[in-house]
């Protein structure tokens, strides 16, 4: 098999696996919403990603459409149902605040990582009009990973400040 052809496989089942990735994203970050009470940026912030992901997520139907190919229903399903119980995880945690945080920076240095990957193979298997779609995609999942991190210190400040004054500071 040629090397084109490897990185085309490559590339098809990253688009999917990508595809699912972000539902999964969305399955994390939606819980995370509904349940801020004390973190209004920080909700925001979520709340604008939500919709960031969700045009990401038509990004990659397009590209999966215009290389003859659909996302994965039971990679779509698997992953969103391990993100749903990943951010139930963090529920019974008394700092389920700063948990959350810390998981989304380093899904979103995931993300920022399989867009690279992606951006590489379609470039190798020449699917360059995907390179564009993707590219907004990763600068996405770079901004939003590098709000995370700058928010850290921040949450954490007031974690701590809505702990010490008896509020409920975990979300």
């Amino acid at each position: 098999m040629a090397s084109t052809d490897h990185a085309r496989t490559v590339f098809m089942a990253g688009l999917k696996n990508a595809h699912a990735m972000e539902k999964q994203a969305l399955s994390i970050m939606q819980p995370q919403v509904n349940r801020l009470t004390h973190y209004p940026e920080l909700s925001r912030r979520l709340e604008a990603h939500i919709a960031e992901t969700e045009t990401q997520i038509d990004r990659l139907d397009q590209v999966l459409t215009s290389v003859g190919e659909s996302s994965s229903a039971m990679k779509d399903l698997f992953l969103s149902s391990f993100g749903s119980m990943a951010a139930l995880g963090h529920i019974t945690a008394g700092d389920e605040v700063l948990k959350n945080s810390f998981a989304n920076l380093a899904f979103e240095n995931y993300e920022i990582a399989a867009y690279a990957s992606l951006i590489s193979a379609a470039r190798i298997c020449g699917e360059n009009a995907a390179v564009p779609l993707l590219e907004q995609s990763l600068e996405e999942e770079r901004r939003m990973a590098e709000w995370v991190e700058q928010s850290i210190p921040g949450v954490t400040e007031t974690f701590i400040s809505l702990k010490g004054s008896g509020e409920k500071a975990k979300i």
